[in-house]
């Protein structure tokens, strides 16, 4: 890290503040589709003057810098960039933008916030300064990491954040006693969650999910980003389709892939099926979700969400496969004691030793709420 210094920065303006909102709603742009990559804006201003933008759009682009440069053309000389994230300062598939920032003359550099990758953190903007270039940072700082959250994470623990969303009623219960579960929330809250999936790399259910519900587990939107879809199952007991011949969602792919993971050898000719339809199998020894996570982390993805019953969603809290939890409450009541949980068995048996949640928010989602907090991170 350089000797630089966040709280060391002079005071932002409320024009800096804008224009790094700017560079955040560029970003977002990109919403899903970056991964192993963050989310990046970028504008280039001379005066008052926005002369350039740009944001990144994927893995193996050039970075928001650069096409905000591009943008800008000769009128980049002598103005001040923006970008939330820091130049990167090294060579990987793309080269550095830290060296575009200097070439192209800029004057001033304003930064959301420091990128934790250790080729960056801190050394692009030392560049940045080395050449003469004046740089402000922290502008914006806690909405642009929270921008890149699942990013960072990756980055400083070596594997994607897990995301535990259910939907349940006042009194705890994900579906009736009979396993109905459709709608526990109401559009407002579905509408939510279809962007939080458009956000994330990968989906995760469980074969009873796949069994009671038959999901589609997409972002519902015609321009957003859908998520790998993945089914953990150790048997490969599922059905191929519906009771009226339709195949489930889930095994239709010509638009959204689909990805099984099961233990070695399980159904043969279920895994056969499947392939047939363009559905990825793949079998994992010892199946559980950590190394669901591994093989998720692997393929590169920052974020997973899981959207699974209670059984293996206590499965991936105790394995530390869950960092963070968002739960949408219906002030609905159905009753019955073997009306299913969001929360299988932990093996708690007092309640001294419940899971606290830490960072907990909550917000009116409709008629629903939401609540979100984070588990304690399990190294």
């Amino acid at each position: 890290m350089s000797e630089f210094s966040i709280a060391d920065a002079p005071a932002a303006t409320e024009f800096d503040r804008a224009m790094m909102r700017r560079c955040l709603d560029l970003a977002r742009q990109a919403l899903g589709r970056t991964a192993p990559n963050p989310m990046v804006g970028s504008v280039i201003v001379q005066g008052i003057e926005i002369v350039g933008e740009g944001f990144h759009p994927g893995a193996g682009q050039p970075h928001a810098e650069v096409f905000a440069l591009r943008s800008a053309g000769d009128r980049a000389r002598g103005a001040t960039a923006y970008v939330s994230l820091e130049p990167c300062n090294h060579y990987g598939r793309t080269p550095p933008c830290s060296k575009a920032l200097v070439e192209a003359g800029v004057a001033k550099v304003v930064i959301g916030t420091v990128d934790p990758n250790p080729q960056v953190a801190g050394q692009g903007i030392a560049t940045l300064n080395r050449a003469g270039i004046e740089t402000l940072v922290g502008v914006e700082r806690a909405a642009c990491d929270r921008l890149n959250e699942p990013f960072f994470y990756r980055i400083q623990h070596g594997r994607p954040l897990g995301i535990l969303k259910y939907a349940m009623t006042l009194d705890g219960k994900i579906a009736t006693t009979h396993g109905h579960s459709a709608w526990v929330t109401d559009e407002t809250a579905r509408a939510e969650v279809h962007h939080l999936r458009s956000s994330c790399d990968a989906v995760i259910v469980g074969g009873n999910t796949v069994r009671r519900d038959n999901p589609k587990l997409t972002s519902h939107g015609l321009e957003a980003h859908d998520p790998l879809r993945v089914v953990m199952t150790r048997q490969l007991d599922l059905p191929q389709t519906k009771a009226d011949g339709t195949v489930l969602h889930l095994w239709q792919t010509a638009e959204v892939p689909t990805l099984v993971l099961t233990l070695p050898g399980a159904h043969p000719e279920m895994q056969v099926w499947l392939r047939d339809r363009g559905v990825e199998v793949c079998e994992v020894p010892g199946l559980s979700p950590k190394r669901a996570i591994n093989l998720l982390n692997e393929r590169d993805c920052l974020s997973v969400l899981w959207e699974c019953g209670g059984a293996l969603s206590a499965q991936a809290i105790a394995d530390g496969s869950v960092q963070k939890i968002l739960a949408f409450i219906a002030p609905k009541i159905v009753g019955g004691v073997v009306a299913p949980s969001p929360v299988g068995d932990l093996g708690l048996t007092k309640m001294i030793d419940a899971i606290a949640l830490d960072r907990v928010t909550w917000r009116a989602v409709g008629q629903d709420f939401a609540i979100e907090g984070y588990l304690r991170v399990v190294d």
